[in-house]
């Protein structure tokens, strides 16, 4: 053997043999078994290359040109309004919403009432199917009167109505059951709408109302009611005088609803306020809408034509706050000396048009 291999003498020229001896191997083996695993299609392969190379899913971005653009039309500044007008919509200040906001992109359509009510509005007087075939043919309506922009169905329930009785609590409110709430979620799911739950407060507070209907507004297409009539700040009987609602109310359920929004990834939140006086909703100017709720001063009031767009011209458009509503009475607008119901061409001329159109 010394003779045939007189380098194997040497120890260290006997090692750095070897090395290269098994790194050649290595290079022969490993690339094999590499192509063999990857070659298999097996699920721990793919598993591994979709881990490897998989994005994350692109989130959808916000059009904010789309939305001014939209905003300014909802303003409907038209080209004989007086130049005299204070040009005070869109409402400054306001924040661009959170991707997914409903409005201005659609206008919400709702119907409104109690299920267990045959007077307090339409959803609790008339058989489902019937109320739904009714609420369809009035997006299809307001639609017609205005193509360019999509309605939303709602399910606009009173989920706490108040009481002029103190009952156990001594709040002059009374919750309905999650049974009931349950039926006006799943009569929204039948028609791909969205549910408002309305809050009639009485002598209690939104601080402690609104943890309690948590579950509620932690789904996607829960949304709030705010009802200052029947808030009673100063301990009057619900019914006795119209109540109201500050601003930090309003703001505080604000709050309380974005953080459902961040915590669950929602699309933003929308809250209703009715109103149709001065002093029902008091400090305006402080109320802010935020990216994650959008914010609707929606006009409540009763009675003839003239009357009603009187009030809106008075109580609603002259404080600006983000969007504004219209509630119609299908009994209560017709008793005399009103002859007919406003329809979406009246208030489609509105300066600012409203966005929440609400049916009693």
């Amino acid at each position: 053997m010394k003779h045939l291999f007189p380098h194997l003498r040497n120890p260290l020229v006997l090692i750095i043999g070897l090395g290269l001896a098994i790194l050649l191997l290595g290079l022969l083996v490993i690339p094999h078994a590499a192509a063999t695993r990857f070659d298999r299609g097996s699920e721990t392969s793919t598993s591994t290359l979709d881990t490897l190379f998989k994005k994350e899913p692109e989130k959808p971005v916000f059009d904010t040109a789309a939305y001014d653009a939209k905003m300014l039309s909802m303003a409907n500044y038209a080209s004989t309004t007086s130049t005299t007008t204070e040009r005070i919509w869109p409402a400054k200040g306001t924040p661009y919403p959170k991707a997914g906001a409903l409005l201005p992109f659609n206008r919400i359509i709702a119907y409104y009432g109690n299920f267990y009510s045959t007077r307090m509005g339409v959803l609790g007087e008339y058989p489902e199917a019937q109320m739904l075939q009714m609420l369809a043919s009035e997006q299809k309506k307001w639609e017609t009167a205005d193509p360019e922009t999509p309605t939303v169905p709602a399910i606009n329930y009173i989920a706490i109505t108040a009481q002029s009785l103190p009952g156990r609590e001594n709040r002059y409110m009374l919750r309905m059951p999650d049974t009931e709430i349950d039926k006006a979620v799943e009569i929204a799911k039948k028609i791909d709408g969205i549910v408002i739950l309305d809050i009639q407060i009485g002598h209690s507070t939104l601080e402690y109302e609104l943890p309690l209907l948590e579950k509620y507004f932690a789904m996607p297409n829960v949304h709030l009611g705010l009802d200052p009539e029947f808030h009673m700040p100063n301990g009057d009987i619900p019914g006795d005088v119209i109540g109201s609602f500050d601003a930090r109310d309003i703001n505080y359920a604000a709050e309380y609803l974005a953080e459902l929004v961040q915590k669950h990834d929602l699309p933003p939140k929308v809250i209703i306020v009715h109103r149709f006086t001065q002093k029902m909703v008091t400090n305006y100017q402080n109320i802010r809408p935020l990216p994650e709720v959008q914010i609707v001063m929606d006009m409540d009031g009763w009675g003839p034509p003239t009357l009603k767009l009187g009030t809106y011209r008075q109580f609603v458009a002259p404080e600006p706050v983000q969007f504004t509503g219209f509630k119609i009475f299908y009994k209560n607008d017709l008793k005399p000396p009103s002859e007919r119901l406003l329809t979406p061409g009246d208030l489609l001329k509105l300066t600012p048009q409203p966005m929440f159109i609400q049916y009693q």
